[in-house]
């Protein structure tokens, strides 16, 4: 049998007015946007933490520190093409991804297949080995009232 991990990523940003919203590689229009050090794309983010777990190779942080220059207002895209590199470096394939994201507004059920198409091409998979569902916090806490957003993603591992 073929040696398999799995990992976990979680990520979370604040939203703020006049931002632009960058989630699973493309710019959703919304009012509001996340804050952060690189582009602030939460899924990116979770995604890349979880496909770092499964490898043991740290996370996001490590990698991609927030105190370096050189990542800031960095297309998380370019970041999810590093991991990848690691994984890829380390023996690694990935077998698949899965996402929940966890926001308010704006519904992006319209915007999954995109997402799926810009993620696949980076990550060098299949467009039906990337799931991505999203849910509501039922106004809620941060994400209820529009003040946060926050991604889970599990990502399985296959050894090369």
């Amino acid at each position: 049998m073929k040696k398999i991990r799995i990992g976990f990523g979680f990520d979370v940003h604040q939203l703020a007015d006049g931002r632009d919203f960058w989630l699973g590689g493309i710019l959703v229009p919304h009012q509001k946007g996340a804050v952060g050090h690189s582009d602030a794309d939460v899924m990116i983010h979770a995604i890349c933490d979880a496909l770092l777990g499964a490898a043991n190779l740290g996370d996001i942080g490590k990698h991609f520190p927030d105190t370096s220059q050189e990542f800031k207002n960095i297309d998380s895209k370019i970041l999810l093409q590093k991991v990848c590199s690691l994984i890829d470096s380390n023996n690694w394939e990935i077998g698949n991804v899965d996402v929940t994201l966890c926001l308010e507004k704006p519904k992006i059920a319209p915007f999954i297949p995109q997402m799926q198409e810009v993620l696949s091409k980076v990550a060098g998979i299949e467009k039906e080995d990337i799931s991505i569902k999203a849910t509501t916090n039922e106004k809620m806490g941060y994400v209820g009232r529009q003040e946060g957003v926050h991604c889970y993603a599990v990502a399985l591992l296959l050894k090369k």
